[in-house]
């Protein structure tokens, strides 16, 4: 490989060719550049992750004082699972991802932050498809505690409600799957979501059908390689208290 593109780890999933890939961005000053592509699309990139961490700040801050129990739906490089574990309040953070490669880079190393959650007593890594584990809510998001509830999930896995990795998420999105989410969620807890389309009403309806409270946020963020902003969406949907 050459010094200014290295592929890190290839592999076939069930959802096509998984890619990690580290690139020199000559023209910011040769930054290091973390990719995912699965199959042709790029699902994710060390460059632009300030949504990524903006779904848990704005997430967990819709929730009260106390200590709290977090799911996060979706590892990718990270970032999203970094940021909710900056909060002293998080008791502890499960990660449900999919692809076990995924898992086993930040084990190895191979991505920036993978040493970071590894290394946090808070954090365990959980092999799991999320939308079996949402539509399930007798079993739900910790294998070793069946049933369990939380206080926050933190999702970041399709592009957006309607913009999905595999058609079969679509029930997901639902009222009904919304409503099997929502059971396991504490009184007063907090379900939030990356999208990287503009704000669907269509969606937020769906939401507030469930959830006694629910908003979409735009996040802008600089674009360094055109120069200009570019923007997602972050949707926070809050289960009453009571």
């Amino acid at each position: 490989m050459s010094e200014l593109f290295e592929e890190l780890d290839f592999r076939e999933t069930p959802l096509g060719d998984l890619i990690l890939q580290r690139r020199k961005v000559l023209q910011l000053e040769g930054l290091d550049v973390f990719e995912v592509k699965l199959g042709n699309a790029y699902l994710m990139s060390s460059l632009f992750h300030e949504v990524e961490e903006a779904l848990s700040r704005l997430g967990l801050a819709a929730l009260e004082g106390g200590e709290w129990d977090v799911v996060v739906g979706g590892l990718g490089l990270g970032y999203t699972a970094v940021a909710a574990l900056e909060h002293d309040a998080v008791r502890s953070l499960v990660v449900v991802e999919a692809l076990e490669g995924v898992i086993e880079w930040h084990q190895k190393g191979l991505v920036p932050l993978g040493k970071t959650l590894t290394g946090d007593r808070r954090c365990r890594l959980v092999h799991r498809d999320f939308f079996a584990l949402a539509a399930d809510p007798a079993v739900g998001f910790d294998p070793e505690s069946p049933g369990r509830k939380f206080d926050a999930v933190l999702l970041d896995i399709d592009h957006s409600p309607s913009n999905l990795l595999h058609a079969d998420n679509a029930a997901f999105y639902s009222r009904e799957g919304l409503e099997k989410l929502a059971e396991q969620l504490h009184p007063g807890g907090v379900f939030a979501l990356w999208s990287d389309d503009a704000p669907d009403e269509n969606f937020l309806a769906e939401l507030r059908s469930v959830f006694a409270t629910a908003r979409a946020e735009v996040v802008r963020f600089p674009n360094p390689l055109l120069g200009n902003e570019s923007a997602s969406t972050v949707y926070v949907a809050g289960k009453a208290k009571s």
